[in-house]
């Protein structure tokens, strides 16, 4: 899924989300980015900055060629090179995925020091930012939608299922033994994975919640301190600024 916002100064006024296709043309893509704004109420010609990141390799130009083909803007990508204000202890800081840095910038800004994001994406990723701002690593996951679609391919006995809690933690059907073993399976695995993170990075660490399936699984483990589904986007809006103030 492809998440876009508008932001009118630090407020968020339209928040749009386009699947992710790599067959897409930037033309399509820029044709329906033109028609959900303008849904929205948003006047293209009111677009003045733009800022990207992608995890995607083969979408990346695509959408900067969306940028400056219907916006006329040459958009600041957050790639190496580009200043974010965070440290990162990696093996490898290249490693870390653009979207990974957005929300760790986004959570030490909105949430204080240390602090553990959970994104709920086609991974299910873990970030550790310790209490002296250094983005330490994580964990990832497969997503839960990812999963689900797995043992559906994979199976020829089993079916997708709407992604809810089950009554019980016992099935006793195909479709409720499914969604026992994905939303509550993958609750105890965020309930695991952010008690061993807190035992590393101290018990006064917040948790963030983030990505589409944040709100299902937050009903399942209590763990969480927020739940903001707009932190990517936040988070780009905090480096683009960082970045005209650096420039």
């Amino acid at each position: 899924m492809v998440n876009l916002g508008v932001f009118d100064g630090e407020t968020l006024v339209a928040n749009l989300r386009v699947s992710t296709d790599a067959r897409r043309s930037s033309d399509e893509y820029g044709l329906m980015i033109r028609d959900l704004l303008a849904l929205n109420g948003v006047e293209r010609s009111t677009i003045t900055d733009v800022c990207m990141c992608s995890v995607v390799p083969p979408l990346t130009g695509i959408f900067e060629e969306v940028s400056e083909t219907y916006f006329h803007i040459k958009p600041l990508s957050i790639t190496a090179g580009v200043k974010t204000g965070l440290q990162i202890s990696y093996d490898n800081p290249r490693d870390v995925g653009a979207d990974r840095i957005v929300d760790a910038v986004a959570a030490i800004n909105l949430y204080g020091k240390p602090v553990i994001v959970v994104d709920f994406g086609t991974a299910t990723v873990f970030d550790a930012i310790s209490r002296d701002g250094i983005y330490l690593g994580g964990a990832i996951a497969p997503g839960i939608n990812v999963a689900a679609e797995a043992l559906f391919l994979n199976t020829s006995q089993l079916r997708r299922v709407e992604l809810v809690a089950p009554k019980s933690a016992i099935g006793q059907n195909t479709s409720t033994a499914l969604q026992a073993g994905l939303v509550l399976g993958y609750a105890g695995l965020v309930t695991g994975l952010v008690e061993r993170f807190k035992s590393e990075l101290g018990p006064e660490a917040k948790v963030i919640g983030t990505g589409g399936l944040a709100t299902i699984i937050s009903k399942e483990a209590d763990v969480f301190d927020d739940i903001n589904q707009d932190l990517t986007l936040i988070g780009l809006r905090m480096i683009y600024n960082m970045n005209q103030t650096a420039g």
